[in-house]
């Protein structure tokens, strides 16, 4: 019987590969040394998506697996342990799902011509496809890999060791000077340590506000609004303090249609009024508000409940998630883009600060695909009854079960035919890593991050309610 390999040994052997993987991708131009050194969030996912597609890249076996670095160096040292391949048999409980969607995606990065295979490392990186015509499955394969990385980035052991990893990329083969001299600035993000459920149960006043309808009764309406799917850079993830940036991937993200420019370059002077300017509270506190109400669903708790004490930044990050997708369909007018916010108050795209407004209009762009999707749902629900056949889960449905338990849960959650499960899970992940991507963006800036101890109070009170 085979033993599963310590998560430690599994995390050490990750990092290894993380920093040859971006070493790899700053010398193929994937990454130059100025977003290598920001404090782009984006860079949260980027990067163990490369790490992802670089080891689909190494791997000889069938099933996939992932060979892994020796965990003693000691060259001519009979003690040193025999290489390892990291396996379904042998993987650790919590990076199963993980595993599971990245052996997927092998087959299909490896059958692709080495043009469509840089193609694709440019797509995981917010770049535009060099190949004509491009290849259709790269957004799709790029997805899965993002949404993998997205889960990976929200673990607390990785975001403490990440800024090692840029520093040693930064450093490797680097020609002096400048850049020798360069330091990556990222930060991890706070601990996201629950409070006791004992010691404060009940949210504090500022949930106390009326609530809001409840998504998850219903699905949104619908609404006549252009399709909006991406799967690659979130250009809104970007902290507005990090270094001002003139990398393509944001004029590139621009030209497909991606939306505005990436709050990146945003001075420090304006990014501490950002933090404090009562626009940020409104949207901060209306997404709090929100929690309550999604997270009294019974599917909805079920889910997040034991997160909390399995793995509090999982359970942040997806209430946060969760309530992002409510508020995006519920609060935000469809036809100006302007949030009603808590106790009555109304913010306008007019009277949004500039550098507020690319988190704002994401906002509302993921209302619109909501609606968007919900009336894909509906129509292919019509059209299967009326062929006699079930209709699928829907859309929304497959969204948010990614954003409660990652895109390893939602494979397995239905029984459909290949083909048509392909393309409507592809779609749910897409949308989820847009969802994830914007909350990944606002939670770290600091007027989110002051705010957070009272989300846990929220979540404790619903984990006391629930024994």
């Amino acid at each position: 019987m085979s033993t599963s390999l310590s998560e430690e040994y599994i995390q050490d052997a990750f990092h290894s590969y993380l920093k040859s993987s971006l070493t790899q991708a700053k010398i193929e131009r994937l990454l130059d040394p100025e977003l290598l050194s920001s404090a782009e969030s984006d860079l949260m996912i980027s990067g163990p998506a490369l790490c992802l597609y670089f080891a689909a890249l190494r791997c000889t076996t069938n099933p996939p697996s992932v060979p892994l670095p020796r965990s003693n160096k000691g060259g001519a040292n009979p003690n040193a342990q025999p290489p390892l391949d990291l396996s379904i048999e042998n993987c650790p409980p919590q990076f199963i799902s993980f595993l599971k969607v990245w052996g997927k995606s092998v087959p299909a990065i490896q059958s692709l011509t080495p043009e469509y295979q840089h193609d694709l490392a440019r797509v995981i990186c917010g770049l535009s496809p060099l190949q004509s015509p491009p290849e259709p499955s790269l957004h799709g394969i790029a997805a899965d890999l993002r949404a993998v990385a997205i889960e990976i980035s929200q673990r607390r052991s990785f975001q403490d060791r990440y800024a090692g990893d840029l520093q040693a990329a930064l450093d490797a083969g680097g020609s002096g000077g400048e850049e020798r001299n360069r330091k990556t600035s990222f930060v991890p993000p706070p601990s996201y340590e629950a409070s006791s459920p004992a010691a404060s149960p009940i949210p504090s006043p500022s949930f106390s506000t009326p609530s809001l309808p409840n998504p998850y009764d219903s699905a949104p309406g619908s609404g006549n609004a252009q399709t909006h799917t991406r799967t690659s850079s979130n250009p809104f993830l970007s902290p507005p303090h990090s270094p001002t940036r003139t990398h393509s991937r944001t004029s590139s993200a621009s030209s497909n249609g991606m939306g505005p420019p990436s709050p990146s370059s945003v001075s420090s002077t304006s990014s501490a009024y950002l933090n404090t300017t009562p626009a940020i509270s409104l949207i901060r506190e209306t997404l709090y508000a929100s929690l309550a109400d999604v997270l009294s669903t019974p599917a909805v708790a079920r889910s997040i409940i034991p997160l909390l004490n399995e793995n509090p930044t999982r359970a942040y990050f997806a209430s946060v998630s969760l309530a992002i997708l409510a508020v995006s369909t519920i609060a935000i007018n469809p036809r100006t883009g302007s949030v009603s916010g808590v106790m009555g108050h109304e913010l306008t795209l007019a009277e949004c600060p500039r550098d507020l407004k690319p988190f704002m209009m994401e906002l509302a762009a993921i209302g619109r695909e909501a609606r968007e999707v919900a009336e894909e749902d509906d129509q292919r629900a019509i059209q299967c009854v009326s062929q006699g056949r079930p209709p699928p889960t829907p859309i929304l449905d497959r969204t948010k079960q990614v954003l409660m338990g990652g895109v390893g849960s939602e494979r397995d959650s239905v029984d459909e035919t290949e083909g048509r499960r392909a393309s409507v899970e592809g779609r749910a992940v897409q949308f989820a890593n847009r969802i994830n991507g914007l909350s990944l963006g606002m939670t770290r800036l600091r007027a989110f991050r002051e705010r957070q101890d009272e989300v846990f109070k929220v979540l404790a009170g619903f984990a006391t309610d629930a024994r």
